[in-house]
């Protein structure tokens, strides 16, 4: 028997029996022919089907000219590997070897994508869905949460976290407060935190959960605008006449600049106040949104009540309310006494001029912008469902960074490119969906464009689309407004980070697996 290659290059066996010497010869007279040592010859036969090989190889294509040569070098050698990063961990060869050809699928058609997939994939120590999250405390109905969720008192078995401070080994303490932390001081987050508490949940922006004010359901923030009929250009409502701040001599310096004011509260009452405040405001061009303290994030009821009436906010308060705006040039704000004077011309400058005055409102016709749309969306997700997907993020990142967690290659090397495997879910909801980088784009643009394909293709709704008033909910299109990494605060994700290229190629080289939050506008 002989072997050659046929013309699709595999082995195909040829006839060679041997012949008789000659039928002209008696049996008597035959010539004896010595029977041949094949052993003599195999080495020499082996080399030549081996240079056949490599021949026959030197005519594909240099692809799979290297992934038959890698094949044939394995099975012959045993060892050699396709080049891959295996990421974190380490294995010996030949683990590695029996973990890549006995599960993986053909080499040429398997991307890095779906090995990512399926050797990225993790199946966490705790369900959620069948073991919620456990607080204990007090709590209204919301709507379904994300994550598994239970509130309540008396549960058995050791609680995941309590509203106040907790005696169980394990329990996390949680403080909640929509109050100024200058009237009580343990609002202050560092305060908080040197009392013990683990989680802070107040109207700032820094806390772990905030809790603002704020929210599509409770105020109708797009009502429409109605004819401001009163003389008065300014109501206001104050009735905490004890107030640490300069509210009232900002409604005493106003007054002065003669900016008439209708007052409905205890405080220069000059009017009843047994009235419906919305709409009373309604009927007027300005609101005095003075607040009772000037303390970052601490906006209340006031501003909001004010954007719904379709009024002007002259602002007293937090001191960085612009950022609550609906819009540029959409509120009026008095830092310090010293202001009131250029703030009464402004008013008066409005007030005589329609065109400019309408300037101000005009969000209420054309939608407010994307930052404001950002910040009220938060409340969409109430801020006990928030709480319970912080728990369960926290949790699962301590089962992560546990020795006996299972070690994960997060990404993978063919050749010079490297691809890179994130995490990416949507502000208010729990559950990751993967992505994928590559070290060639590594950019911002293309990470926004990666996470906008990912959340289309799988029919994405986004979570404020109930919530939104419908005039200003879209389409079914939406936009990617920030994307940061979990566990940043809500100020540091809508106000003071945001990726450069520069750094997301560090975090993504840095943080294996890396996870990200992205708001939807």
């Amino acid at each position: 028997m002989g072997i050659f290659l046929n013309s699709r290059g595999s082995r195909a066996v040829e006839n060679t029996d041997v012949l008789p010497v000659s039928d002209g010869l008696s049996s008597s007279s035959s010539v004896s022919v010595p029977k041949r040592k094949w052993s003599n010859v195999l080495p020499v036969f082996v080399a030549l089907v081996v240079l056949a090989e490599i021949l026959f190889l030197g005519r594909l294509d240099m692809a799979k000219n290297a992934a038959l040569v890698d094949s044939w070098a394995d099975s012959w050698f045993d060892r050699s590997l396709p080049s891959r990063d295996w990421g974190v961990g380490s294995e010996d060869l030949g683990a590695r070897f029996e973990r890549f050809h006995g599960t993986h699928k053909n080499v040429e058609t398997e991307s890095c994508e779906e090995w990512l997939e399926r050797e990225d994939d993790v199946v966490y120590s705790r369900d959620f869905g069948k073991d919620p999250i456990s607080v204990v405390g007090a709590e209204k109905e919301w709507k379904t949460c994300n994550v598994g969720c239970q509130f309540g008192f008396g549960s058995s078995g050791n609680p995941d976290a309590a509203f106040g401070s907790s005696q169980q080994s394990g329990t996390m303490t949680v403080h909640r407060s929509m109050e100024s932390a200058q009237y009580y001081s343990e609002n202050n987050i560092n305060m908080a935190r040197r009392k013990g508490y683990d989680i802070i949940m107040t109207t700032s922006l820094s806390s772990d959960v905030p809790v603002g004010y704020f929210s599509w359901a409770e105020y109708d923030i797009m009502a429409p605008v109605q004819p401001k009929t009163e003389k008065a250009l300014a109501a206001a409502f104050i009735s905490n006449c004890g107030a640490r701040n300069f509210r009232l001599q900002a409604l005493d310096a106003l007054e002065r600049s003669k900016i008439k004011i209708d007052s409905y509260g205890a405080c220069h009452r000059n009017r009843d106040g047994k009235v419906d405040k919305v709409e009373t405001l309604k009927r007027y061009k300005f609101s005095l949104a003075f607040e009772n303290s000037n303390e970052e994030d601490y906006v209340t009821e006031k501003f909001f009540q004010s954007l719904v009436a379709g009024t002007i906010p002259v602002v007293v308060g937090a001191p960085n309310i612009q950022e609550f705006a609906p819009a540029p040039g959409s509120i009026l704000h008095i830092k310090n006494v010293d202001d009131v004077e250029s703030i009464a011309k402004t008013m008066n400058h409005l007030a005589g001029n329609p065109e400019a005055y309408n300037q101000s409102l005009r969000w209420k016709y054309e939608g407010p912008s994307d930052s404001f749309k950002a910040l009220v969306d938060m409340a969409a997700v109430h801020s006990s469902c928030r709480l319970c997907i912080h728990l369960a993020t926290i949790i699962r990142q301590k089962e992560e960074s546990s020795p006996g967690f299972k070690k994960r290659p997060c990404k993978c090397t063919r050749g010079l490119e490297t691809v890179f495997h994130l995490y990416v879910r949507e502000r208010g909801r729990f559950e990751m969906e993967s992505i994928f980088l590559r070290s060639g784009n590594l950019t911002v643009k293309a990470l926004e464009h990666e996470v906008l394909n990912k959340f289309k293709s799988i029919k994405h709704i986004p979570i404020w689309k109930e919530e939104r008033p419908e005039s200003i909910r879209g389409g079914d299109e939406f936009k990617v407004y920030r994307i940061y990494p979990v566990g940043m605060t809500q100020r540091q994700a809508l106000y003071t980070y945001k990726f450069t290229d520069v750094d997301l190629k560090n975090h993504v080289e840095i943080k294996p697996c890396a996870k990200l939050e992205v708001i939807f506008v």
